[in-house]
């Protein structure tokens, strides 16, 4: 019986796919290593995760990488049919559907230029202080996203965030530790950023699937074959070419 579901499903996904007549339109936004874009193509741990998983299950992809508001905007108006790497919330539940197999666990954490290494041990610590944030994102920790203590500033881009940073117009900038490690490795920025080792708050990513009954039996599909290849040596391999930077500055691949 169970076979039988998941023929029926698979054969429903299908004909709704078939009907549009056009591949799975999918947006994101650059987040290395999760997904970002290199020499014009995208690259990341949980870009290639998913387009090996679409491949599996003979979809064809159209990805685009956005800014993450518009990311949003998109599928809110139908234009996307799913986004990757996006936080699961009560709000966003009833627009979207949530497969139950996450892309990556992320923690967040506090990066301080080296010049001004502000103390962090608790949220008493931030008082008076400007914390660079990412417009549009969702941070788990309700309470560093709703304390009073700090000014929070948004930056159009990650990169803009360290670069203010290290201008010293921002006091500590707040990203996912392997990502804004990464980034720092990228940008040449070992010697002048550095990271609190306290964890903000912890969280996983998804790609999450616009609320559509043409995208439900995909987004069950999807689940079960990513969790599959979860299973496999080819995933491991895949988590150790975007393991963060080592402590030398150099990039564990």
């Amino acid at each position: 019986m169970p076979a039988l579901r998941y023929l029926l499903v698979a054969l429903l996904t299908c004909l709704g796919l078939a009907a549009r007549a056009e591949p799975l339109r999918i947006v994101s936004e650059p987040w290395a290593p999760y997904v970002y874009e290199e020499n014009g193509q995208p690259r990341g741990l949980d870009y290639e995760t998913s387009a090996i998983v679409f491949k599996r299950l003979g979809v064809d992809v159209q990805w685009t990488l956005l800014p993450w508001r518009r990311c949003l905007a998109e599928l809110e108006s139908g234009q996307a049919d799913a986004v990757l790497d996006i936080f699961q919330t009560a709000e966003r539940q009833t627009q979207m559907i949530y497969p139950s197999e996450s892309m990556s666990d992320v923690e967040f954490v506090l990066f301080y230029a080296r010049q001004r290494p502000y103390p962090f041990n608790s949220l008493a610590d931030l008082q008076g202080l400007k914390i660079g944030i990412s417009p549009g994102y969702w941070y788990a920790n309700k309470a560093f996203r709703t304390s009073p203590l700090f000014i929070r500033e948004s930056a159009p881009t990650h990169e803009a965030n360290l670069g203010k940073l290290v201008r010293d117009r921002v006091d500590l900038v707040v990203n996912d530790r392997r990502a804004g490690l990464f980034l720092i490795h990228q940008l040449g920025l070992q010697d002048q950023v550095g990271q609190h080792s306290r964890v903000v708050g912890h969280d996983r990513l998804y790609l999450a699937f616009r609320r559509h009954p043409d995208l439900e039996g995909m987004a069950q599909r999807f689940d079960e074959e990513l969790r599959r290849f979860k299973q496999e040596p080819a995933f491991v391999q895949l988590q150790a070419r975007y393991r963060e930077p080592a402590g030398d500055g150099t990039v564990n691949r």
